[in-house]
């Protein structure tokens, strides 16, 4: 089975270009395309699209505009970006409410033929573990031969995953983080995000609580959590500059970093600069991992 497409994009000539890519390549079926984002929303609502194409600047609703409120809605297809914008802020906005891939006006078939490559071949794997999950979800665990009971997930499992796909489970500063995260799960659940030194002094009284010293093990913390974040910042740049549309970079450089800071760790090591103070937004990155962690666990 081939996904289906809806493309949403205000150039008529550039979504007949799109619309013949996708059926004369054989990628899947086009339910229907639209010339603004207001009527873009209710064709996808209507139609529920795999994969959505959509402009990011129309008249009537640009596409951020529109992918967060389809979003809010429940949709839960997968969006393509289309724009001759160049402006680097506005595609990391995009990576960040959800595109998976970008293509650049004027359209190029070589490079759409690409990037629907890439998004259909998510989309046939979410498919397939999908598959494999309801089948499971049907077998009697108490029948003989049945497959065994799915092992619970505990937030060091969660954390230490997704450590190693930012490629920091060796350094220095992981333990402390995942001592804050198993902290969060045990005590923060429903409450506003505390501040960073609450979650240092965390870390410290969980490794030795009769610490006599809070606010200096509450620095070392700090210094350790710093370098391991600035540590994962580069790792995610130097995947951006070998493949740009690589789906550790796609996925976690958006999600975990102000995109200024990516763009400026890329281009220190693309020119072989010196590092600069390594500014990086650490309650982000924690903020967003707890909130991640809280999702696989409930997921």
């Amino acid at each position: 089975m081939l996904p289906s497409f809806c493309i949403v994009d205000d150039d008529a000539v550039s979504t007949r270009m799109l619309q013949n890519i996708i059926e004369d390549s054989s990628f899947g079926s086009v339910l229907g395309t639209a010339g603004g984002g207001v009527t873009g929303a209710s064709l996808i609502l209507d139609t529920n699209p795999d994969i959505v194409l959509i402009d990011l600047l129309m008249a009537d609703q640009d596409g951020i505009e529109t992918i967060i409120q389809l979003k809010g809605r429940g949709y839960p297809g997968r969006f393509v970006m289309i724009s001759q914008v160049e402006n680097k802020e506005m595609v990391g906005q995009a990576y960040r409410n959800g595109i998976e891939f970008f293509i650049r006006k004027p359209i190029n078939w070589v490079e759409v033929e690409s990037v629907l490559q890439k998004v259909s071949e998510r989309w046939m794997l979410d498919r397939y573990l999908l598959e494999i999950k309801r089948s499971l979800a049907q077998l009697d665990p108490l029948q003989p031969g049945s497959a065994p009971a799915r092992k619970e997930k505990n937030v060091r499992d969660v954390v230490g995953q997704i450590m190693t796909d930012l490629g920091i489970v060796g350094e220095t500063g992981s333990k402390d983080i995942l001592s804050i995260m198993e902290w969060l799960a045990e005590n923060n659940r429903g409450r506003d995000f505390p501040q960073l030194r609450e979650l240092y002094a965390s870390s410290v009284l969980a490794a030795n609580p009769q610490t006599q010293d809070l606010e200096k093990g509450s620095k070392a913390v700090e210094q350790r959590i710093r370098r391991t974040v600035i540590a994962a910042l580069a790792n995610m740049a130097s995947i951006g500059l070998t493949d740009y549309s690589h789906p550790k970079f796609e996925y976690y450089a958006p999600l975990y970093f102000d995109f200024q800071d990516i763009r400026l760790k890329m281009r220190e090591i693309e020119e072989d600069v010196s590092p600069g103070k390594g500014k990086v937004n650490v309650k982000k990155f924690l903020q967003v991992l707890y909130m991640e962690t809280l999702n696989k666990l409930n997921g």
